[in-house]
C-alpha cells in the first residue's frame, strides 16, 4: 500500500482537537469498549458514605486480574477494582457545570508522575492518567473538600493516587457513570 502524504497542516474539528488525534482517541474508546466484561465479585466493607479526603485501600489476598477503574459523578466516588474485587475506594472532586466530566468508557491514555496542567497556569496535577487527550485526567494535587476540582478531571486524595499509579498501567480501563451502579454479580460492558 502506498504511504499518505499529507500537508504539514493540524486540520482542527468542530471540537477543536486535531482531527488525527479525535481519531486516534475514538479508536482508542472504541478498544477499551470491546475489551472483556467487568463482573463486581467483591466489594471493600466501609462502613457509611466515603466523606471528602477519605479513602480506603486493601489489596491483601485480591487475585491477578484485569485492573478497572469506576466513577460514579453523583456519588463522588472512585473505586478501583482488580479482577472484579474493589481494593480501592476514595471519594473524589469533579468538574464544574461549565467543565463537567464527561463520562463514558476510557482507556488510560498515559501515566505522568509530575505532569502541570498547560492549560491553567501549571497547575500541578500528579499521578496524571489521561483519559482524554483533551485534557481529562484522574489525578492528585488537589485538596479534597465540599465541592468542585475545576475543569472536568477527576481528583483524589494524593495518597490514594499514589497507590492507584503505582499500580493502572495505560490501556487499563476506566468507567465513568452518573448514578449508574453495580451490585455484586452484575455485569458491565
Amino acid at each position: 500500500m502506498r504511504p499518505l502524504i499529507l500537508p504539514i497542516v493540524f486540520v482542527i474539528s468542530v471540537s477543536g482537537i486535531p482531527v488525527d488525534r479525535a481519531r486516534a482517541e475514538d479508536q482508542e474508546r472504541r478498544a477499551a469498549a470491546k475489551s472483556d466484561e467487568f463482573t463486581v465479585r467483591c466489594v471493600l466493607d466501609i462502613p457509611g458514605p466515603i466523606r471528602y479526603g477519605e479513602w480506603h485501600w486493601d489489596e491483601e489476598g485480591v487475585p491477578d486480574g484485569p485492573l478497572t477503574v469506576t466513577v460514579d459523578l453523583e456519588a463522588r466516588v472512585m473505586s478501583v477494582f482488580r479482577g472484579g474485587y474493589e481494593i480501592g475506594a476514595t471519594a473524589v472532586l469533579l468538574g464544574t457545570d461549565e467543565h463537567p466530566t464527561p463520562t463514558g468508557t476510557f482507556p488510560i491514555l498515559t501515566k505522568e508522575r509530575y505532569n502541570t496542567s498547560s492549560i491553567y497556569d501549571e497547575s500541578p496535577m500528579p499521578w496524571t492518567l489521561r483519559l482524554t487527550w483533551d485534557g481529562i485526567a484522574i489525578h492528585g494535587g488537589s485538596e479534597i473538600e465540599n465541592g468542585y476540582a475545576s475543569h472536568g478531571c477527576v481528583a483524589a486524595p494524593d495518597p490514594f493516587m499514589d497507590r492507584l499509579f503505582a499500580t493502572a498501567r495505560k490501556g487499563d480501563t476506566v468507567i465513568v457513570t452518573d448514578g449508574n451502579t453495580l451490585q455484586l454479580g452484575e455485569r458491565i460492558r
